[in-house]
């Protein structure tokens, strides 16, 4: 018979329930024994070699990829697969991370007089402290949970987040021991937009040139707007002897028109915005759309060091890099 709508939420809740509470069991495994695991782990020369079978291998795989991309070279190896050959992936620099919730896999347990032989450290995260490979680890993590979040007992559930939590402490410990930065981390993901947003400078993305608007401080407001319309950045900078010394924008415009102001007659100079933000080349171009943000500005000048004009961007400059 099929189940009904609060059926199916009890049950999604109960899984919920279960597996957070297996996760927070393991604070206060987050011990002396964790920390002895993350110096042989930042010690190593080499790479983390990690080990698991069925689902293990999965959550092994994620933590490989986890480490590898948080500054700590990581990749997994599927232990069947080592003791046919890929064994020869592992050298004496390297530290092997095993993970079985039994503690009792049998193609972990065929490799390991393998591992001891290279004399590597053999850090293990089991839920049976007990286990054979328990006893012939460097170092134990206890990951064991009170029960699975299935109904039958059967499918691992709990014990398979528990790792997954596991593995993340270890890998944002070694975060932050290695000093890995945002930019450490973008370097690595330069395809996406984390990657467009800490690598991004202005320099970048940044109009230069002739399609930078610019006009004397003397420049009569109709003139202005023609250059406005001609840049189509929805502003021109005002500049004196290569310097920024103001802007003008459709906003200032439309204050400009209710004051019933002659646009013909009256120079740039006298309804510009003088003190206006400006970003430099070097800014990385997130930095510069938060200052856009907060100032609610749609464009933005472009200076160097000495306030000389290089440059102009607005908002679909950015939309465009992907940095939005």
């Amino acid at each position: 018979m099929p189940l009904d709508d609060q059926q199916l939420i009890t049950l999604g809740l109960a899984v919920i329930r279960t597996e957070s509470e297996a996760v927070a069991a393991l604070a206060e495994r987050i011990d002396a024994t964790f920390a002895r695991a993350c110096h042989h782990l930042h010690a190593c020369s080499g790479r983390i070699v990690v080990l698991g079978m069925g689902k293990s291998g999965h959550i092994g795989s994620k933590i490989a990829a986890t480490l590898a991309s948080t500054g700590t070279p990581a990749f997994f190896v599927h232990p069947g697969e080592a003791s046919h050959g890929d064994l020869g992936m592992i050298t004496a620099q390297d530290v092997v991370l095993a993970l079985s919730n039994s503690g009792e896999t049998d193609e972990i347990l065929t490799i390991l007089p393998l591992i001891r032989r290279l004399g590597v450290p053999l850090i293990a995260l089991t839920g049976n402290p007990g286990s054979s490979l328990a006893r012939e680890a460097t170092v134990h993590i206890d990951v064991s949970v009170a029960r699975e979040a299935c109904p039958l007992g059967l499918a691992p559930t709990s014990s398979t987040t528990a790792t997954l939590a596991m593995g993340d402490a270890l890998a944002i410990a070694l975060l932050e021991a290695r000093g890995f930065t945002a930019e450490d981390f973008a370097r690595s993901h330069p395809g996406g937009r984390l990657g467009r947003r800490l690598l991004l400078h202005v320099a970048d993305v940044m109009r230069r040139g002739q399609d930078v608007p610019s006009v004397a401080p003397e420049t009569p407001i109709s003139e202005a707007l023609m250059e406005i319309t001609r840049k189509g950045l929805g502003m021109t900078t005002v500049v004196l002897d290569e310097r920024v010394i103001g802007t003008f924008t459709d906003g200032d415009l439309r204050r400009t028109l209710d004051k019933a102001i002659d646009i013909h007659g009256t120079s740039i100079a006298d309804v510009m915005t003088r003190n206006c933000k400006t970003a430099r080349p070097d800014m990385l171009a997130a930095e510069v759309v938060k200052l856009m943000e907060e100032h609610r500005i749609q464009a933005l000048p472009i200076v160097d060091a000495e306030q000389r004009l290089v440059g102009a961007l607005n908002m679909h400059d950015l939309l465009r890099a992907g940095v939005v």
